[in-house]
């Protein structure tokens, strides 16, 4: 599986810029590290799916971005990170964005072996949203663990419930990144220009990760259409103190082992076999 991979080597950058002209590797108010864990998971999940490539290379399938789904039965709506659609026949053919060029719009890092691997993939075109097949949500928790836990719950919680309101055949899919370091500068407290002084935020690890977890992994999780919950949900633990130095993937406890459901590539696996029974008449 190559998106933790990605999304770590990726947010090893300090590719987000603020007001002051500081440089972040996170920032709370940027979706950079959502749209690269999306791209990273569509990555995955196109390697992981011979039926996705072939009506990707059919043009049957296409994705958005920030498309907004709105639920039918309590009408709210939600912007979700990415879909997997059919293309709508209201709108434009084709958008000029693909999946590769998204790389390259996000600054997405891919080693030579993952750029020979996309190389290999059929070519996926955004396009106007039809119906959609695949939502995925993708939300961090950096810092401020326990603070932060009713929002993020909150945020999660409500993206099945606006996919599934809407069509609930779609396949709703969750990532939560969660933020193992112990030391952390944070943008928000740190709103000087060139951060001579600056505001370190202190974490009680593992405890903190592990009352963010604990949270997430009280979602509620589905087997069959009907039920109420994500189809697939994953979390990823990675070591991030946003000053610069690498961003790495954790992967000894407390992050899910493997076979655990909420590993990584228990949720590639998992989708990929629900696209395969679900959509195969597509």
């Amino acid at each position: 599986m190559y998106g933790p991979d990605i999304l770590v080597r990726t947010l090893s950058r300090t590719s987000r810029e603020d007001k002051y002209g500081n440089r972040w590797q996170y920032h709370s108010r940027s979706d950079h590290h959502s749209k690269v864990a999306c791209w990273g998971i569509l990555f995955d999940l196109l390697i992981a799916s011979p039926l996705l490539r072939e009506q990707v290379a059919t043009g049957k399938v296409v994705f958005g971005i920030n498309h907004e789904m709105r639920d039918f039965v309590h009408d709210r709506k939600k912007n979700l990170d990415l879909v997997l659609c059919t293309p709508s026949s209201a709108g434009h053919s084709r958008r000029a964005l693909t999946m590769a060029g998204m790389a390259g719009t996000y600054g997405i890092e891919l080693l030579p072996a993952e750029r020979e691997q996309l190389d290999r993939l059929p070519v996926l075109h955004a396009g106007p949203v039809g119906s959609v097949l695949l939502a995925l949500e993708a939300k961090a928790c950096m810092t401020a663990h326990q603070r932060a836990l009713p929002r993020l719950y909150d945020e999660l919680n409500s993206s099945h419930l606006t996919v599934h309101g809407a069509t609930d055949h779609a396949i709703a899919a969750g990532f939560a990144m969660v933020n193992l370091a112990e030391e952390y500068l944070s943008p928000d407290l740190n709103k000087q220009p060139g951060l001579a002084t600056p505001i370190w935020s202190r974490h009680r690890q593992p405890r903190d990760a592990e009352l963010a977890i604990d949270k997430i992994r009280q979602l509620p999780r589905r087997a069959k259409t009907g039920d109420t919950g994500y189809d697939a949900l994953a979390i990823v633990v990675v070591e991030c103190r946003n000053d610069g130095s690498p961003v790495h993937l954790v992967n000894t406890p407390p992050a899910p082992r493997v076979g655990d459901i909420h590993h990584y590539a228990s949720m590639i696996d998992r989708l990929a076999q629900i696209w395969a029974t679900r959509f195969r008449e597509l």
